[in-house]
C-alpha cells in the first residue's frame, strides 16, 4: 500500500462496512460507526465512481441495470468489494472477544486503516489494551476524522504508526504501553500484498515478544488465485485492480506451505477457514449477491 493512498483505501473499506450496515440483512459484520468516518460527499463520490466503473466488472449487468444506479451499485458491492472483508471481519472479532473472555488484555490491529472495534465496544476501556498499527498518512486521517464526527479517543486506542510490511519495531509498541503478556494480533488483507518471504518474516518478528498462547488471525489466498476467476470474474478482477492501483498481488499459498511457514515461526493453526468453510458460516440463506470468495482462507494461529 502507497503511503498516499492509503487514506482511499482506508475510505473505501469502511464504505463496504457502511454500506452493510446500512442497507443488508441478515448482517454478516455489522459496523454501525463505520458510517460516520465518510462523509456525505465521500460516500457519494465512491458510489458514483462504482457504478460508473460497472462495464468493467460485468457488462451484461451494466446493460440489464442500466436504468437502475442502485442495483448496480447494489451489485458491485456485495459481489465485489464486501464479502471477504465483512466475513473476515466477523470472524476475527468472534476470535477476539473469545479471547477476552479468557483474559485476553492485548490487542494489535496490523493494517488498521478506520477500524472502529474500540468505538463499538466501550466498556472494554479499562481490560483491553488496543493497538493500531498503520502508515503515519493513515493515522492522522483517521484521527482528523474521528474529531469531525466528535468521536473522543478512548484511553485505551493506541496509535503506532510504522510500515510493518517493511520493518516491524516492537519498540513503537513498547513507547505505547505495550507489555510482555498474552496478545492478539489481526493481519487482515495484507498477506496477498506481501512476498512470501516477507510475510515469513512477520510472522516471526511478531512472535518473537510475545508469549506462550498469543496468537494470530489473518487470511491468504490459496494456489488458484491467479488461475481462479471466481464468479462473474470477480477473483480475476481482484488481481486486475490490484495490478493496476500499483500494488500486484505477491503470493498465494497451498495450505501444507502455510502450515510449514506458521510452524517456522513457532505457531500451530487452531483453526483454518476454506471458502466452502466460510460460506457456510457466514453466507448460508441468503437472498443477495453476498458469498465467499473463491480463493480465500481465514487462519486462527497460536504460538506453541
Amino acid at each position: 500500500m502507497k503511503q498516499n493512498e492509503s487514506s482511499l483505501t482506508s475510505l473505501v473499506s469502511a464504505f463496504g462496512r457502511a454500506y452493510h450496515s446500512k442497507y443488508d440483512s441478515p448482517k454478516i459484520f455489522d459496523d454501525s460507526i463505520a458510517i460516520q468516518l465518510i462523509s456525505q460527499k465521500e460516500y457519494h463520490d465512491i458510489e458514483e465512481n462504482m457504478v460508473e466503473g460497472i462495464q468493467f466488472f460485468n457488462k451484461e449487468i451494466a446493460e440489464k441495470f442500466k436504468d437502475n444506479s442502485d442495483e448496480i451499485l447494489k451489485w458491485i458491492t456485495q459481489v465485489q468489494l464486501s464479502p471477504t472483508p465483512l466475513a473476515r471481519a466477523a470472524y476475527c472479532e468472534n476470535v477476539l472477544k473469545s479471547e477476552i473472555r479468557l483474559g485476553l488484555k492485548q490487542y494489535v490491529i496490523l493494517g488498521a486503516g478506520l477500524d472502529t472495534f474500540c468505538f463499538r465496544h466501550p466498556r472494554l476501556e479499562n481490560t483491553v489494551e488496543i493497538f493500531e498499527i498503520d502508515f503515519p498518512s493513515t493515522q492522522e486521517y483517521k484521527i482528523q476524522k474521528l474529531a469531525e464526527v466528535d468521536l473522543k479517543i478512548p484511553s485505551n486506542l493506541h496509535f503506532v504508526p510504522m510500515d510493518f510490511t517493511k520493518i516491524f519495531s516492537y519498540e513503537k509498541l513498547v513507547e505505547k504501553a505495550f507489555s510482555y503478556k498474552k496478545t492478539f494480533f489481526s493481519l487482515l488483507g495484507v498477506s496477498y500484498y506481501l512476498t512470501k518471504d516477507e510475510l515469513s518474516s512477520l510472522l516471526d518478528h511478531l512472535f518473537a515478544n510475545v508469549p506462550t498462547g498469543s496468537s494470530l488471525v489473518f487470511d491468504y489466498a490459496d494456489e488458484r488465485l491467479f488461475e481462479e476467476k471466481g464468479f462473474s470474474n470477480r477473483v480475476e478482477n481482484m488481481v486486475k485492480m490490484a495490478m493496476a492501483s500499483g500494488e500486484p498481488m505477491k503470493s498465494c499459498f497451498s495450505l501444507s506451505e502455510m502450515e510449514k511457514m506458521l510452524d517456522k515461526s513457532g505457531l500451530l493453526i487452531y483453526e483454518h477457514l476454506s471458502p466452502a468453510n466460510i460460506k457456510k458460516r457466514y453466507f448460508s440463506n441468503r437472498n443477495d449477491y453476498l458469498t465467499a470468495f473463491e480463493t480465500i482462507h481465514y487462519i486462527h494461529a497460536v504460538k506453541k
